[in-house]
C-alpha cells in the first residue's frame, strides 16, 4: 500500500461477523448511547442555567447534534467524505454554540466524541484535521490547564488511533474467516462430486460389463430361435445370460457395501478370492485398513486377474502377492501360461476391457496397473498410494 493510500483509504467497516455477536454489540451500543445521553442532559439541565422558555434553546442543541451525529454516522458508512465533514463541521459550530451559552457538557461531549470518532471512521488524514479542529475547541473551550488540556487530547487522541487499529484486525481476522468458508465448502464441492464419481465408476464398472453381455447372450438366442436351432444350444445361452445376470447381482451387492463401508478387510477378500480360484496366496507386510477408493481398487483388479486366468489359462498355476509398503499396497497376479489368443501388443499394455477400466481406476488414485507377459506366463501389477 502506497503512503497516499494510506493517508485517504476508508478504514474498513467494522461489521459483526455473527448474528449473535450484531445483537450483544446493539444491546451494548444501545445502553452506552443511552447513558451518554442521560450525561449530557443531566449535565446541561442540572447547573439550573436556563429558566422557562429558555430551556427550549439546550433542547435545540441536544436534538440538533444528534441529527448531525446520525447524519454523520450514514455518510461515513456510505464513504462519502464531503457530506461527513459537513456534519462534522455542524457539530462543531453546535458545540461552539453550546459553550457560549453556558451547556458546558454538552460541547465537551460533542468535541471529544467527534475527536474520538473521526480517527475511527475517518481516512487517517480527513480523521487527524477533524479530530485537531476538535480537539483545539475543546482546549479554547475549558478552564483546565494547559498540561490537562494536552494530556485529555493526547489521550483522546491515542484511544481513537487503537480503536482504529482494532477495528482494522477485526476486518482482517472476518476476510480470513470469509475465506476459510469459501475453502470448506469448496472442499464440501469437491468432495460431493468426487463421490458422485465414484459411485458412478463403480455402476459402470459392475453393470456395464454385465449387462454387455447378457446382452450378446440374448441376442444370440434370439437369433438360433429365428435360425431354428436346436433346444438345448438357445438353452446354453439362456442360462449364461442368467449366470452373468447373477453375477453382475451379486457385484452390485459388493459395490453397495463397499460404498456404505461395509466390505471385509482387504487381505480376507483376497484370500478368500485366492482360495475360491485354487491360487496360492503370500502377504507381505503387516495388513492394515486401506482408504475405501484404495481398497476397492486392489478388491476389483484381484477379481478381474483371477477371472481372467480361469477363462485365458485354465489349468495354469496361479499365484497371488498381497503387499502393505509403507505408504502403499501392491497386488501381484502372476498365472503360469499367457491368455490363449493373447495379441503381443495388447497383451504387454493390458489394454483388455476389464484391465482398461481398473488402469483408469489406478491412475485417479494416482498409483498404476501393468498387464503382460512375463517368463512365460502372465502377470497383473497393481499399486495405489495407501
Amino acid at each position: 500500500m502506497s503512503t497516499l493510500d494510506r493517508w485517504t483509504r476508508w478504514p474498513a467497516r467494522d461489521v459483526p461477523i455473527r448474528e449473535r455477536d450484531s445483537r450483544a454489540r446493539m444491546t451494548i451500543s444501545f445502553f452506552g448511547r443511552l447513558c451518554m445521553l442521560g450525561a449530557v442532559v443531566f449535565g446541561t439541565f442540572g447547573e439550573l442555567h436556563y429558566r422557562g422558555w429558555l430551556v427550549l434553546v439546550p433542547i435545540g442543541w441536544i436534538a440538533a447534534a444528534g441529527v448531525l451525529f446520525t447524519g454523520w454516522h450514514y455518510f461515513c458508512r456510505a464513504q462519502r467524505l464531503w457530506p461527513t465533514l459537513a456534519c462534522a463541521a455542524g457539530l462543531l459550530g453546535y458545540a461552539a454554540l453550546a459553550d457560549e451559552g453556558g451547556a458546558r457538557t454538552l460541547a465537551s461531549v460533542i468535541w471529544c466524541g467527534l475527536a474520538v470518532l473521526a480517527v475511527i471512521r475517518l481516512p487517517l488524514a480527513a480523521g487527524l484535521l477533524t479530530a485537531g479542529a476538535a480537539l483545539a475547541g475543546y482546549g479554547f473551550g475549558t478552564d483546565d490547564s494547559l498540561l490537562a488540556m494536552l494530556a485529555v487530547a493526547g489521550g483522546m487522541g491515542l484511544l481513537g488511533y487503537l480503536l482504529r487499529l482494532d477495528g482494522q484486525a477485526r476486518s482482517a481476522q472476518r476476510a480470513l474467516l470469509a475465506q476459510e468458508r469459501a475453502a470448506q465448502v469448496a472442499q464440501a464441492e469437491s468432495a460431493a462430486l468426487a463421490e458422485r464419481a465414484r459411485i458412478a465408476r463403480e455402476i459402470h464398472d459392475v453393470l456395464a460389463h454385465s449387462l454387455s453381455a447378457q446382452l450378446v447372450h440374448l441376442e444370440a438366442a434370439r437369433l438360433m430361435l429365428d435360425a431354428g436351432a436346436e433346444r438345448a444350444e438357445v438353452r446354453e445361452r439362456v442360462v449364461a445370460a442368467r449366470r452373468m445376470a447373477q453375477d453382475g447381482l451379486a457385484e452390485t451387492r459388493q459395490a453397495l457395501s463397499a460404498l456404505r463401508g461395509e466390505f471385509a478387510p482387504v487381505a480376507e477378500f483376497v484370500a478368500q478370492l485366492a482360495a475360491e480360484a485354487g491360487a496360492g496366496l503370500a502377504v507381505d507386510g503387516v495388513p492394515r485398513p486401506l482408504p475405501a477408493e484404495a481398497g476397492l481398487a486392489v478388491r476389483r483388479v484381484a477379481q478381474e486377474a483371477l477371472t481372467n486366468a480361469r477363462k485365458h489359462a485354465p489349468g495354469g498355476r496361479v499365484d497371488v502377492r498381497l503387499g502393505y509398503r509403507e505408504d502403499e499396497v501392491e497386488l501381484v497376479v502372476r498365472n503360469s501360461g499367457a491368455p490363449r489368443g493373447a495379441h503381443p501388443v495388447l497383451g504387454g499394455s493390458g489394454n483388455g476391457y476389464g484391465l482398461l477400466g481398473m488402469r483408469e481406476r489406478a491412475e485417479l488414485l494416482g498409483g498404476e496397473l501393468l498387464a503382460g507377459p512375463e517368463e512365460g506366463g502372465w502377470r497383473v501389477l497393481l499399486r495405489v498410494p495407501a
